[in-house]
């Protein structure tokens, strides 16, 4: 019997049947209907095409030799544009190599004549893996969110006296991310970033609260202090084989290097800096500007623009900058719609004591 050979979820396949002959449809509907699959039929390549684009189907089942589309261009066309598995048929098997068939990424194929006991196993076994492959997936997303839940947790542990730290390393992801991807860097990078960034500054997890919550301008001993936390955090992220910690390791070192060289800790210089942490240093910048600290309020929209802008191949890297500036509004995007205390501007404004002396140290050293 058919039904022996058919899985227990065949009810929520659907699967598409293209063949130019109608009698190996109909020979097919018959199979289909008594294996309790539900089908779809086209007696082309441009007609099965534009069932793809109106349902989603698991499986397409396909001749090779058809008018106007043959099988071969069709499969390669499902699998760059649709999520199907193919199955080819062919009664030209000799014409074909496997290898060739399984290159062009279908995942079986049956030779003609077949018998409809065949036709059910090959469509099952294909439907077998679809499904542990879905399974997969899904538990490596669920080990992944399981993953960055952790490492936020680490990263709120080590600044979780900021009321606002949840919301800071949700925004440095995001700003990361749209850099990564207005610099059109690759989707893996641009991916990896987004959950690396927000642990640019783990390290302050070894400084003292006192130096940390200070209000007023630091001495240069605390400065001094304050800088380790580069060191610090690259230590506690050292020698990971995930890619996520080891461009984390990469920001928490970089982040604060200055493109003309006059950063910190290794007074690194231009291309010399990792891109992340060039990306980072901007995002870190931009967010803590338009942040309350202990030391100062939020900095007004154009100030922050302005001094941003100024920086431009001193502190900051002139194309992320250009970046920058050219996306500003989606910044301002981001840092509104993810905030819990508001950066709402206050009258008055005045720069921060801690900047005031930064402002005047680079413009010595300019």
């Amino acid at each position: 019997m058919i039904n022996d050979f058919v899985i227990a979820d065949t009810e929520k396949a659907f699967i598409l049947i293209v063949d130019d002959e109608p009698m190996i449809r109909s020979l097919l509907k018959s199979t289909m209907e008594r294996a309790r699959y539900q089908c779809a039929f086209a007696e082309d390549g441009e007609a099965a095409l534009a069932l793809l684009s109106e349902k989603m189907f698991d499986v397409v089942v396909t001749d090779i030799d058809m008018p106007v589309m043959d099988g071969i261009e069709l499969a390669k066309i499902i699998k760059s544009k649709f999520t199907a598995d193919v199955i080819v048929m062919t009664g030209q098997i000799r014409s074909y190599q496997y290898d060739e068939i399984i290159s062009i990424g279908a995942s079986d194929f049956v030779e003609k004549p077949f018998s409809p006991r065949e036709i059910i196993l090959r469509i099952n076994r294909v439907l077998r893996e679809r499904s542990l492959k879905n399974e997969a997936i899904k538990a490596h997303e669920e080990l992944k969110r399981s993953y960055i839940d952790s490492v936020h947790r680490l990263v709120m542990a080590a600044e979780y006296k900021d009321e606002d730290t949840g919301d800071h390393i949700i925004r440095i992801g995001q700003y990361c991310s749209l850099i990564a991807k207005k610099l059109l860097l690759p989707e893996d990078f641009i991916e990896t970033i987004y959950y690396a960034a927000p642990m640019h500054d783990i390290g302050k997890i070894g400084i003292p609260d006192k130096i940390l919550l200070k209000p007023g301008k630091l001495t240069h001993i605390e400065f001094e202090t304050i800088k380790t936390h580069t060191h610090i955090g690259a230590r506690l992220l050292s020698r990971s084989k995930s890619k996520i910690l080891q461009m984390a390791h990469e920001i928490a070192l970089s982040h604060h290097e200055k493109f003309n060289g006059k950063g910190y800790p290794l007074q690194l210089k231009g291309d010399n800096i990792p891109i992340s942490g060039r990306i980072a240093a901007i995002a870190d910048t931009f967010d803590a500007l338009t942040s309350r600290r202990p030391y100062k309020d939020p900095y007004p929209t154009e100030v922050t623009y302005d001094f941003i802008k100024k920086e431009r191949g001193e502190h900051f890297d002139p194309d992320i900058l250009d970046v920058f500036i050219d996306n500003f509004d989606q910044f301002l995007e981001i840092r509104g719609k993810i905030t819990t205390n508001g950066g709402d501007l206050y009258p008055g404004f005045n720069l921060s004591e801690r900047d005031q002396k930064n402002h005047e140290k680079d413009s010595l050293n300019k």
